[in-house]
């Protein structure tokens, strides 16, 4: 059975954020100009995504109707997972922010990994694929509400924070689903597997 954690039971520790709040805002999936990287932004990522790459009237926003979306456990860093988008459409998409992760009916969304701010948005031309590394659980066994999950939806992001950026995609888990707990974080869409599997 999924986990439902009662925000006010969630330790400060862990700064998460409500499902509601992470998809609230509607915002069309076509977009207009690049995306700048926040000011004083010092994260290790610095090859996320090519500002430049297509026109701003035939880039639109990668999402669930325009992409191919896996979600594959790793031996290496333990207990991580990798995302992968593939831009299955014919025109140039872009990755905005981080994916919206949502586990079963879990009530909360994992907090992105700031670090892991690329310094452009990851954009993909046809056939190209991003990624993103989720850490599922706590190394040590510090983690909380540790359950396994058998159902995986991915969010996107519009062209401002929390909003909906299209269609969500729900990606196939290992048959024997995958166990994460309240350390449950993510990384921003970034344009090399490697990155994704840093953090």
């Amino acid at each position: 059975m999924p986990v439902r954690l009662p925000l006010d039971q969630v330790s400060s520790r862990y700064q998460l954020t409500s499902y509601a709040e992470a998809s609230a805002e509607p915002a069309s999936a076509t977009v207009t100009a690049a995306h700048p990287a926040e000011a004083g932004n010092s994260g290790k990522a610095t090859n996320g995504g090519t500002a430049a790459k297509g026109t701003t009237a035939t880039r639109v926003s990668c999402n669930g109707s325009n992409t191919t979306v896996t979600a594959q456990p790793v031996r290496r860093p333990i207990n991580h997972m990798l995302l992968t988008v593939k831009n299955t459409g014919s025109k140039t998409c872009d990755l905005t922010y981080y994916p919206v992760l949502r586990f079963d009916e879990m009530q909360w969304v994992p907090r992105p990994i700031k670090d892991s701010r690329p310094q452009a948005v990851t954009t993909l031309a046809p056939g190209e694929s991003g990624y993103a590394g989720v850490t599922l659980s706590a190394a040590d066994g510090s983690g909380e509400w540790g359950t396994t999950s058998h159902k995986l939806t991915v969010g996107f992001q519009g062209r401002t924070p929390n909003s909906d950026g299209g269609p969500s995609a729900i990606p196939a888990l290992p048959a024997k689903g995958v166990y994460y707990d309240s350390t449950l974080t993510v990384t921003y869409w970034l344009r090399d597997r490697d990155d994704a599997l840093t953090y």
